[in-house]
C-alpha cells in the first residue's frame, strides 16, 4: 500500500507560478511510473507529465497544452514527486492528482485544487 498525499495548490493569476508536490509513503524510486494528472468537471482525466526511471535516468513525458511550461521531478531524498508549473492559463485551473504505479498496483492522491483567475 502506498500513500500519496499532494500539497501546493491555491489561486494564482495567469501568468503566474504554483510548484506542487506528492509526498510518497514508500521509496520514490520505488515508484515507476509517477505521473501528474489534472482533472476538470465533465472532462475526461488528463495526463500531464510522467516521470520514469529509463535505465539511464529519468525519462519525462509532457502533454503538449504544457511543454515548455510545466517540469515534473522527483527527489529521493525526501521520497516527493514535484510539478513547477509556470506561465500559467486560465485552462490550467483544474483538481491536479499524484498517481504512482508500484508493485503492479495504482494510487493516487486525494488531488489539490489550482485555480488560474484573475
Amino acid at each position: 500500500q502506498v500513500q500519496l498525499v499532494e500539497s501546493g495548490g491555491g489561486l494564482v493569476q495567469p501568468g503566474g507560478s504554483l510548484r506542487l508536490s506528492c509526498a510518497a509513503s514508500e521509496s520514490i524510486l520505488s515508484i515507476n511510473p509517477m505521473g501528474w494528472y489534472r482533472q476538470v468537471p465533465g472532462k475526461e482525466r488528463e495526463l500531464v507529465a510522467v516521470i520514469y526511471d529509463g535505465g539511464y535516468g529519468d525519462i519525462t513525458n509532457y502533454a503538449d497544452s504544457v511543454k515548455g511550461r510545466f517540469t515534473i521531478s522527483r527527489d529521493s531524498a525526501t521520497n516527493t514527486l514535484s510539478l513547477q508549473m509556470n506561465t500559467l492559463k486560465p485552462e490550467d485551473t483544474a483538481i491536479y492528482l499524484c498517481n504512482g504505479h508500484y508493485s503492479n498496483d495504482v494510487y493516487w492522491g486525494q488531488g489539490t485544487r489550482v485555480t488560474v483567475s484573475s
